[in-house]
C-alpha cells in the first residue's frame, strides 16, 4: 500500500474550516492505519503553507509517496474528499 498523507490546512479564525473539522475528524478514524490526517495550522506554520503553494483555506492536499495527487480548496463534501484519497 502507498505512503498516503491527507493535508488539512486550516485557521482558528477560519469558519469554513471549523466547519471541515467534524468532517475531517470522520475521514481520521473511517481511514485510520490507511491513511496519515495531519493538520496544518497556517497561522503556526507559515513555511509549510508556502512549501504547497496554498492560498486559500480550507485546502485540502493528499499525498501519495510523497507527490501531490489531489487538492481542494474550500469547504468540500466528505465523498469527495474520499473520492480523492482512494484516485
Amino acid at each position: 500500500m502507498k505512503n498516503i498523507k491527507f493535508l488539512d490546512f486550516w485557521a482558528s479564525w477560519c469558519s469554513p474550516c471549523q466547519a471541515m473539522k467534524p468532517v475531517i475528524s470522520e475521514i481520521e478514524k473511517e481511514l485510520k492505519g490507511q491513511v496519515e490526517v495531519i493538520q496544518i495550522n497556517v497561522d503556526e506554520n507559515q513555511a509549510e503553507a508556502s512549501k504547497y503553494g496554498v492560498m486559500g483555506i480550507p485546502t485540502f492536499i493528499v499525498l501519495k509517496d510523497g507527490k501531490e495527487v489531489g487538492r481542494k480548496t474550500g469547504v468540500t463534501p466528505k465523498i469527495d474528499l474520499l473520492k480523492m484519497i482512494s484516485a
